[in-house]
């Protein structure tokens, strides 16, 4: 099977593989859709913390089932699906509790021998897989795994009905993240970025302000006053020096902030402002199967705009340029899909 390869960084090549042979608990899966992701970019970059190249990349994916495994029970040949990407030991306190994405073991696609995503077929364990409504594109399906990272980061925030949001970060987790407030029931959403084609993105996906925030030091007081007052939650989705002091900024007291994007590098903050105003800052690592279920029904509900979201479709032949596009913001980009 053809397979798309992080060779080496900034070296993106296509190459000839075994098909995975699945365990009796797997289903193997014929891609249709997979997308790249911004953790894919740091694995591209050489920077990720765990996915070093050579790796078969991606995470993200759609698909129909071709072959599933003699132990499987709840899945057939001919579903169309979408897969949690993570596997926890199954045995920890985090794992018998639901929470997988905390497991000391967890195992996702492009380490410890797990095939990525982004190559003809993907094997998955059966615990890993979601059936897809009849309705669902795959290009929604293959939607479900980001859409996810911002349900589970609204979660994390406690997002109600009437709150005052920033979303700092216009790429695809951003806007991602932002419709996962907006379904929520936040009323007011500010998105900030440095690319005006993205805050259109916002703007058109429901962000009810925008703010373009290139070579402004004071940018939090505009913020501020776009909305008229100091946000009650800040969802970080661009790692960036200095984000989380920013974000402290914007924050009214007993407020919440919390980081989605992968960070290099330390942050510094003034930690009066986070004290003796009560103010929060809460890590959030992938999701968990609640957030992936949630994901699912509120795609089904509209609740995702794809067709602004998704700027490129690309045939896996061209994956080496969807992986250009993405890191260089070409093209006006935003997600970009491979096709198999």
């Amino acid at each position: 099977m053809k397979a798309v390869y992080v060779e080496d960084s900034y070296s993106v090549v296509v190459k000839d593989i075994q098909k995975p042979e699945i365990k009796p608990d797997e289903v193997l899966i014929k891609v249709k859709v997979a997308g790249i992701c911004g953790s894919d970019i740091h694995t591209y970059k050489g920077l990720h913390p765990f996915r070093k190249p050579p790796v078969i990349i991606g995470h993200e994916v759609a698909g129909e089932i071709v072959q599933v495994g003699e132990a499987v029970a709840k899945f057939k040949v001919g579903d169309r699906v979408t897969v949690e990407p993570q596997v926890g030991c199954g045995k920890c306190e985090y794992c018998l509790r639901g929470e997988v994405n905390y497991c000391a073991d967890r195992k996702a696609p492009g380490v410890g021998g797990w095939y990525g995503t982004m190559a003809e077929y993907f094997a998955a364990p059966e615990v890993t897989v979601f059936k897809l409504p009849d309705d669902m594109s795959y290009e929604q399906g293959v939607l479900v795994e980001p859409f996810a990272v911002g349900v589970h980061a609204v979660r994390k925030a406690g997002i109600q009905v009437g709150d005052k949001v920033a979303v700092l970060g216009a790429g695809p987790i951003g806007l991602l993240a932002m419709a996962a407030a907006k379904a929520a029931g936040a009323t007011t959403i500010l998105v900030t970025d440095v690319m005006d084609y993205a805050l259109e993105s916002a703007r058109r996906m429901g962000a009810t302000h925008t703010l373009n925030i290139t070579n402004k030091q004071e940018w939090m007081d505009e913020a501020k006053a776009l909305v008229g007052g100091e946000f009650d939650k800040v969802l970080i989705a661009a790692g960036v020096p200095n984000i989380i002091d920013q974000s402290l900024r914007l924050l009214r007291r007993g407020g919440r902030i919390v980081t989605i994007a992968m960070f290099h590098g330390n942050q510094t903050f003034d930690i009066h402002n986070l004290q003796n105003q009560e103010k929060e800052i809460v890590g959030c690592m992938t999701y968990t199967r609640e957030d992936t279920i949630t994901a699912i029904d509120l795609i089904g509900a509209g609740a995702v705009n794809e067709e602004v979201l998704v700027t490129h479709k690309l045939p896996y032949e061209q994956a080496a340029e969807g992986f250009r596009l993405v890191d260089k913001k070409e093209d006006s980009s935003l997600k970009v899909l491979v096709t198999f």
